[in-house]
């Protein structure tokens, strides 16, 4: 594990059988509940296509940003894998389980700009994050928007927790290094990050 303004790093949490067996999962939960590109509530197309697992799912459209019980074609979300869920019990130190599991696909130029993750109703429960596929560069920011920021290549495999200090800190992806990995036929990246909603 390694520490960086409070975002922890584990390195190769996930070997390759794991990750395997992770996307073949994945693929029947995609099955059930389609990615789908979401706009901002300005209208504008996001670059990664989005889904989830769980009570709720987050979602974006010209109404705003929020979780919601249902994907956009009506139907409840499938539930959040079992090999995810042990991950959170294994790192979160969290005495409540995720409600949520998003699930962003990241093609070629692909990225994720600087965010907060604050939709939530208990900041003390932290977000997990699982990578998935080719690398992507990890920016970490501040409690505020500016200042100094730190990157990290984040490999298929890793996995990082964003919980006490980092919990609201600014972050996002830059970009994805596109056929750098081959977990994924058609190459891209997955990023899956569990929260507790309520």
């Amino acid at each position: 594990m390694v520490e960086t303004r409070g975002f922890r790093l584990f390195p190769g949490c996930l070997d390759r059988a794991a990750q395997e067996r992770l996307v073949d999962t994945l693929r029947l939960v995609l099955e059930a509940a389609p990615l789908v590109q979401p706009v901002t509530p300005r209208g504008q197309k996001m670059s990664v296509r989005m889904s989830a697992a769980g009570r709720f799912g987050w979602i974006s459209d010209r109404q705003g940003y929020r979780y919601a019980e249902h994907h956009p074609d009506g139907t409840a979300w499938p539930p959040i894998p079992d090999q995810v869920l042990a991950l959170w019990r294994g790192l979160a130190d969290c005495p409540r389980d995720p409600e949520c599991c998003l699930i962003n696909w990241y093609g070629e130029g692909a990225r994720m700009g600087l965010h907060q993750d604050r939709d939530e109703a208990d900041f003390s429960c932290p977000v997990l994050s699982v990578s998935l596929g080719d690398d992507g560069l990890f920016r970490m920011g501040n409690d505020t928007r500016g200042g100094k920021t730190e990157s990290v290549w984040l490999r298929s495999g890793d996995v990082v927790l964003m919980g006490g200090a980092a919990r609201l800190k600014y972050h996002g992806v830059d970009r994805i290094r596109f056929g750098s990995s081959t977990l994924l036929p058609r190459g891209g990246r997955i990023n899956l990050t569990l929260r507790v909603v309520t």
